[in-house]
């Protein structure tokens, strides 16, 4: 993929960017008419004001908390990844939750979260009786180790 088709659905939104030539992700942008509070403990729907084509359906776009929103503020996406699918035409719209003990506000143009383009695996599922063994197996958290 080298070319992402983007729409602006607001005069006043902002097309994603990256922030150096080594970021992964781009940057997404609020596109506000007015700010937005998101009180302590809550959570927010901000829109981006942009909608996306990926078009390769072997593609999903991913979105990530920012980390200095996340550890600075406690901002992070509500549903931990917001996950994009290739046939979605819609406004990218981000649900964002307050982990903190003080209101948040977002205002129009305030970076909000980033996007990664990341390839995507649909294997055909096959149930089966047994699975093969490894040397872990059913060991769950903590069965490693520290």
């Amino acid at each position: 993929m080298q070319t992402l088709p983007i729409k602006k659905l607001r005069e006043t939104a902002r097309i994603p960017t990256r922030a150096t030539a080594g970021s992964a992700g781009y940057d997404l942008y609020a596109c506000l008419t007015e700010a937005v509070t998101i009180p302590a403990r809550g959570r927010g729907q901000i829109p981006t004001g942009i909608a996306i084509s990926i078009g390769d359906p072997g593609v999903a776009a991913f979105v990530f908390g920012r980390s200095g929103l996340g550890i600075k503020q406690g901002i992070v996406p509500a549903n931990a990844v917001g996950v994009v699918d290739s046939d979605y035409r819609g406004e990218i719209i981000v649900g964002l939750a307050n982990h903190s003990d003080s209101d948040f506000t977002v205002r129009h143009g305030d970076r909000i979260a980033q996007m990664v383009l990341l390839p995507m695996l649909t294997p055909t599922l096959v149930e089966q009786d047994e699975l093969d063994e490894t040397e872990r197996g059913t060991g769950g958290f903590g069965s490693t180790g520290k």
